[in-house]
């Protein structure tokens, strides 16, 4: 998505009103509630953070060792205007070693890795990890979801379960939790992207004029669609499909 400024301020003016933002966000704050208890001070680093949402929505709810990086300077810019703390970084280059972190976030970057270039990127992550820490990963989730939005923000690849266990060996990592969701949503949402697709193939739509799905609907059916999603999150812990697909990882312990 890097150099596309105009999904970057879209992201930066929605990402605490828009429901699936404010979904992931809850979905992250939960990760760190079940590992750490408590604890606001624990180190956590958001890798790949664009316009510091999940940061800003960290420090409101008491989180006070909060970093990030990104690769887009209109990300960067975006953090450092909400007082965040943010590197550009290219995460192609991204050290092999460096400070340790007890968690770190990476959120819907690693569709735009492909194959040995993602497996680096996490070892890497894994690499800043605490021995106790956790890498926590939300991901775009079965082909079947392909559509406009793909184009319109440059996603390379979508994922299953499997792809990141096939990933594990040279990760150093291990999968603690995982679930799809948008589970109850995904009818209508497999909907929209099969229509967005026909669009496509019949040419009423070109693939340049694509347009991603970051767009505020009215007040009643963005609060609606909240509503859906977490009553899904309170009530089931794990489902079997969805769009998106959120991990908790766990570096691998020495010797095991």
């Amino acid at each position: 998505m890097i150099g596309r400024s105009d999904e970057y301020e879209k992201m930066f003016q929605l990402e605490g009103k828009l429901w699936w933002y404010r979904s992931l966000h809850e979905r992250v704050a939960e990760a760190l509630q079940t590992h750490f208890g408590d604890r606001r001070d624990v180190a956590i680093l958001d890798v790949g953070c664009g316009t510091g949402g999940l940061m800003a929505f960290l420090r409101a709810r008491g989180y006070t060792n909060l970093r990030g990086m990104d690769g887009s300077t209109d990300a960067v810019v975006a953090c450092r205007e909400r007082g965040l703390t943010v590197s550009l970084v290219d995460l192609n280059e991204l050290s092999e070693t460096g400070d340790q972190y007890d968690a770190v976030v990476c959120n819907d970057v690693f569709c735009y890795f492909p194959g040995d270039q993602l497996s680096a990127l996490m070892r890497k992550l894994a690499n800043r990890l605490r021995a106790t820490g956790i890498l926590i990963s939300n991901n775009n989730a079965f082909n079947v979801f392909r559509g406009q939005h793909d184009l319109a923000v440059g996603i390379v690849r979508r994922f299953t379960l499997v792809d990141f266990r096939r990933l594990l060996p040279s990760t150093n990592l291990r999968i603690e939790r995982s679930t799809y969701w948008s589970f109850l949503l995904s009818p209508v949402i497999l909907l929209m992207r099969q229509w967005q697709n026909l669009e496509l193939r019949l040419g009423w739509q070109s693939p340049e004029s694509a347009k991603s799905d970051v767009y505020l609907p009215s007040p009643w059916l963005n609060e609606t669609l909240y509503r859906v999603v977490h009553m899904e999150q309170s009530v089931l812990s794990r489902t079997p499909f969805g769009s998106s697909l959120f991990l908790v990882f766990r570096p691998v312990a020495v010797g095991s």
